[in-house]
């Protein structure tokens, strides 16, 4: 999951080399953390957060079916 998030985000930033996804486990649910280089952060939020939306939904629907919720966060 972590390397799909990772794939997508450096095809829409100008910093490829800067995107970062960490993973945070907890009991009922998984939380991949999203970093970018602050420059490209407008372009991984997109126009009223429509391109975070389109992450989000990808993320959720590659998500395997189970206990665990994943979420996708984009950290400033």
């Amino acid at each position: 999951m972590k390397e799909l998030v990772k794939y997508l985000a450096e095809a829409l930033v100008e910093h490829p080399e800067e995107v970062r996804v960490s993973q945070v486990e907890g009991e009922k649910s998984i939380i991949l953390e999203l970093r970018v280089a602050s420059s490209d952060m407008g372009k991984v939020i997109g126009k009223q957060g429509r391109v975070a939306k389109a992450l989000r939904t990808v993320v959720k629907a590659a998500a395997p079916r189970g206990e665990k919720m994943v979420h996708l966060e984009i950290v400033g």
